[in-house]
């Protein structure tokens, strides 16, 4: 599980922030992701050696996007809408599997499947 869910970076416009979001991904995947984030480094500089360790690892994925929400927009608003953001992007990250085939071989005789769950 990661440590945050999410971070919010900077104020990049009077009314734009750009943020991180930490998802957990699922154990038969994270090979995968860990390939994808051998030399990773979160974009949120207070990020801990644990953390690090876990994006490395695949456990752990990172998002980072921007929101421009409307002038008078509230604190409790925006904060509304990246849980939501997190929540979809969690739901995502648990259920894409992109391997569903992964290693299934053919010897010219025979199929063997593969896959990851």
């Amino acid at each position: 599980m990661p440590r945050l869910n999410i971070i919010i970076l900077e104020q990049t416009a009077p009314s734009v922030y750009r943020y991180a979001l930490w998802a957990a991904v699922p154990a038969a995947r994270q090979p995968f992701y860990a390939i994808d984030q051998a030399a990773f480094v979160s974009q949120w500089k207070d990020a801990l050696a644990g953390d690090t360790t876990n994006f490395r690892n695949g456990s752990v994925t990172e998002k980072v996007a921007s929101i421009q929400v409307p002038t008078g927009t509230t604190v409790p608003q925006i904060k509304a809408f990246l849980q939501a953001c997190w929540t979809d992007w969690q739901a995502e990250v648990t259920a894409r599997n992109d391997w569903p085939y992964y290693s299934t071989t053919w010897d010219g005789t025979t199929w063997a499947a593969g896959g990851v769950a």
